[in-house]
């Protein structure tokens, strides 16, 4: 029995070492329709050394900023009932350990269908991990993406 409990402790060590020894890859949007404008918003939220790596740029040059942009624009695409949208980026900001990429579409009056495909991240990092969250009309959808998997497609 001790051997089993001295083992089973060892096992549970080697685990929580694997936790604390990998760095975690993700970005997560939110996506939120504002039926007034009929816009679809969206803010992305990156980790600043993430992006900054991927990028070979440090947050502290007076060029990251318009880089993510850049960088979000080529990697996130939205079509709405089968039509692709064009996404405006209205803004960003770097927040420590975190950067925040702010785009829109507009002209949307109904969604019945919502496809994207984010690649954030996915080319740089293998375990990268994409979360958009879809707030439409009181409904909400989540979407996840990761290498192997950049597209997904909802129902409202």
């Amino acid at each position: 029995m001790k051997k089993f409990l001295y083992i089973s402790i060892f096992a549970v060590i080697l685990v929580m070492m694997g936790f604390s020894v990998g760095d975690f890859y993700s970005s997560m949007t939110k996506a939120e329709y504002v039926e007034g404008s009929k816009t679809l918003k969206f803010s992305s939220k990156l980790n600043t050394n993430h992006i900054s790596e991927a990028l070979k740029i440090e947050s502290s040059k007076a060029e990251f900023e318009a880089e993510v942009k850049k960088y979000v624009g080529n990697n996130f695409e939205v079509s709405v009932n089968g039509s692709a949208k064009t996404l405006t980026l209205t803004g960003s900001q770097v927040n420590g350990e975190s950067v925040w990429v702010y785009f829109e579409t507009g002209g949307v009056s109904e969604i019945k269908t919502l496809k994207i495909k984010n690649t954030i991240l996915l080319n740089i990092f293998p375990k990268q991990i994409n979360i958009v969250n879809i707030t439409y009309k009181g409904s909400q959808k989540t979407m996840n993406f990761q290498r192997g998997k950049e597209t997904n497609e909802v129902d409202f």
